[in-house]
Order: C-alpha cells, then structure tokens, then sequence
C-alpha cells in the first residue's frame, strides 16, 4: 500500500478540486514565469499539501498549480526541491508520486545547468536524451513498494522517446535551436572545479546540474512518460574558466525563459 502520507496528499488535493490532470510540469531555478502563462484555477502552497517539502532556495516559489495550458489540464511545481538543502531523496520525488496518483499522463522537467560542451552556448536549450547520476543517494532506496512500481525498473530510455520527439516538433515549429545531450546530476550546491569539469566532459556529459535525476528516476520506476529540458545558463570551460555568481546565472535562466516557455506551451498542443 501506498505510504500514509502520499495517500494523504493525494485525497487533500483531491478534495480541493484536482481532478483528472493530463501534463505535470515542473519549473526550475529561475524558471517561475511559465506559471504566467497557465490559467490558473487553483494554486495550493506547498505547506498546505500532506507531506510535501517545503522549497527554501529564494528563486523557488513554492506553491503548486492547477490549471490549463494549451488546451491540456495541468498540474506545475512552481519551485522544486533539491537534495542539497538536506532533503530525502525520498522527500525531493514526493511530488513526483502525488502527481501520477492523480493522473497526469506526462512529466516535463525544466533545469538551469552549466553547458560543458562548448557547441552548446549559454542561454540555449538542451534536450535530455541521457543522464549520469553521481548524486550520492537514489530515491528508491529502502523497501520497494510494489504498488508504486518495480524493484529495479529499467533505465535504458530513462527519457521518453515520444515525447522528446514531440518537443524536437515543437522546437522545428518555432524555428527554436533545441540541442540534444547527456545531464550529470552532482550534489551542489558548490559550481565545481576546472579538474571536476573536465573530469564529467570526460565521462560524456554535456551538461551539470543539481536537479532532474531523483525525478527522472521515479517517473520510470512509475512508468511515467518524462521529458527534460535544461536552460544551459554558464559555460564550463575549464580552460577558461571565469568566477561565476548566481546571480548571473538567475539572470541567463530568466533570458533564456521565453523560449522555454514557448516550447513547453507547443509541446502540449502536440500531445495526445
């Protein structure tokens, strides 16, 4: 059976009014404003909702919203959660959970990462089309809950094929330059240094981040369609490297932002 407390969120925001969402999304560092262009029927701060964490990271909003998007119902983080704030693994993909209980279909995730590829400029978009964790932990250590899913679910597509296409559609459509690569996850929330970037370049990453794999890996032990897609928001030329400072890095997340929203509002129109 399912944990006390997910069964709790589930039945709180289903008695608040969620019923039947089709799309989650989930709205990264310095990606807020997507929310601007759902019509929201019902926004629920986090620290209503049984179990959910609360977001302490100042560009997270924290609430959860219920609305439409192109047509489609969803349901959007506005501010996630990271392990670096001393998170569970299991806390940080609760939502996760809660989402596909009340029935969204499919998952998009949105990231900031720094690019280590240096084809793939700051302020661009990266499709995740694989990913290598060395974050230190895995949402589904401990007791398997055979009603969630499988022991050891397979990762051998971890992001979906059809909807990675349906995002390349929608990136064609809008004349949208949409790179495709490998995400490393780390912990953070320190950048790290020219010896680490050029270690993770080596191993084939195309981008760094701190973020989107716990997610990732419940929506396959769920058997959710995901899809991700990072702001690349600073260039991690370890031969060239320069200090960089949040701050910058919020500021190319927030440039780069319209054309991340413009994707994910086409993708939806695609989207059976």
């Amino acid at each position: 059976m399912h944990s006390l407390p997910l069964a709790e969120a589930v039945a709180y925001l289903q008695k608040e009014g969620v019923t039947d969402p089709h799309v989650g999304i989930i709205l990264g560092t310095g990606l807020g404003n997507l929310a601007q262009e759902i019509h929201v029927e019902k926004a629920y701060d986090y620290g209503d909702i049984p179990g959910f964490p609360i977001s302490t990271v100042e560009h997270h909003h924290g609430r959860l919203l219920y609305g439409t998007l192109s047509g489609k119902r969803v349901l959007a983080m506005q501010g996630r959660f990271h392990f670096y704030e001393g998170y569970t693994m299991q806390q940080i993909t609760f939502p996760i959970r809660v989402m596909k209980l009340l029935g969204i279909r499919w998952l998009l995730i949105s990231n900031a990462a720094g690019s280590l590829n240096p084809t793939m400029p700051k302020g661009s978009l990266m499709l995740l089309n694989d990913h290598i964790n060395l974050q230190s932990g895995n949402p589904l250590f401990g007791p398997n809950d055979d009603s969630l899913g499988p022991r050891f679910p397979d990762m051998s597509q971890p992001y979906h094929p059809h909807l990675n296409r349906v995002l390349l559609e929608a990136a064609r459509q809008l004349h949208l330059t949409l790179h495709q690569g490998v995400y490393v996850a780390v912990n953070g929330p320190n950048l790290e240094t020219r010896a680490e970037y050029r270690f993770l370049r080596i191993i084939g990453a195309d981008a760094v981040g701190m973020s989107t794999v716990p997610e990732v890996i419940v929506a396959n032990h769920m058997n959710l369609p995901v899809a991700a897609v990072s702001v690349l928001t600073d260039e991690c030329d370890p031969d060239h490297l320069q200090p960089v400072n949040i701050e910058e890095i919020i500021a190319t997340a927030a440039e780069a932002e319209p054309k991340l929203t413009a994707l994910f509002t086409r993708a939806l129109t695609l989207l059976e």
